[in-house]
C-alpha cells in the first residue's frame, strides 16, 4: 500500500527523498511495504556495498537484516522526523505513519534510530 500523493524528488542536500503532493493528517499510514529478509552471512556481504545504507537490522534480537521494498529506502533521516516506521517481523513488512500533519510539497522523513524523536547519533553522524 502506497499513499497516492507520495513521490520522489531531488532534495537540496540529501540526494533524493520522498515528498507528498497532498496535505497529510497526523497518525496517517502512508506506506506498507514488504521486506526481503536475509541472514547475517548475507549482511557481511551487503555491508561492503552501497546497500549497507539501505538495509534494516531485522528480528527481535537483530539476528537478521532486511531490504525494504517500495519507497521505504528513499526516506531521508531527520532527528525531528515527521514520520515513523514500524517493523512487523511476523509478516515481514514495514509501515510508515505520520507523526504530525504534513503540508503538500513537504519532504517526508524518518529517524533512522527507529523512534521518531530519538536524538542519538546515527551511524553517519557518529563518524
Amino acid at each position: 500500500m502506497l499513499h497516492p500523493a507520495l513521490y520522489i524528488e531531488k532534495t537540496t542536500e540529501k540526494g533524493k527523498g520522498v515528498f507528498t503532493a497532498d496535505d497529510l493528517g497526523e497518525a496517517e499510514i502512508i506506506e506498507l511495504s514488504p521486506v526481503i529478509v536475509m541472514n547475517l552471512e548475507d549482511r557481511v556481504h551487503l555491508d561492503k556495498t552501497l546497500l549497507h545504507d539501505y538495509i534494516f537490522e531485522w528480528g527481535s534480537n537483530k539476528e537478521k537484516c532486511a531490504m525494504a521494498l517500495g519507497l521505504i529506502p528513499m526516506y531521508n533521516h531527520s532527528y525531528e522526523s515527521n514520520c515513523e516506521y514500524f517493523m512487523d517481523y511476523e509478516n515481514d513488512t514495514i509501515f510508515v505513519k505520520t507523526v504530525r500533519p504534513i503540508k503538500a510539497g513537504e519532504e517526508l522523513t524518518i529517524n533512522y534510530n527507529g523512534d521518531w524523536n530519538n536524538g542519538e547519533s546515527v551511524w553517519f553522524d557518529a563518524k
